[in-house]
């Protein structure tokens, strides 16, 4: 598996420091503070079995779950 990039380490580490679950419109707010496209990494998250939420791609309202902790 690819090293992890900054930007998905920091999305992973604001899901950990909030509890391992956050309303996808919440972490969005954090997250384009320092960079775009949450979406996309979150797809590419759950691909690689690190978050789960309903769907294919997250909406506003979705709960987005940590579902591994390391990093």
């Amino acid at each position: 598996m690819s090293e992890l990039t900054e930007d998905q380490k920091f999305l992973l580490q604001t899901l950990q420091q909030n509890g391992g679950k956050m309303v996808y419109d919440d972490l969005n707010k954090i997250c384009s503070e320092k960079f775009e496209g949450v979406r996309l990494i979150l797809k590419k998250l759950k691909g690689l079995g690190y978050v789960n939420y309903p769907g294919v791609i997250p909406m506003f309202g979705s709960t987005i779950e940590l579902i591994k902790t390391e990093l």
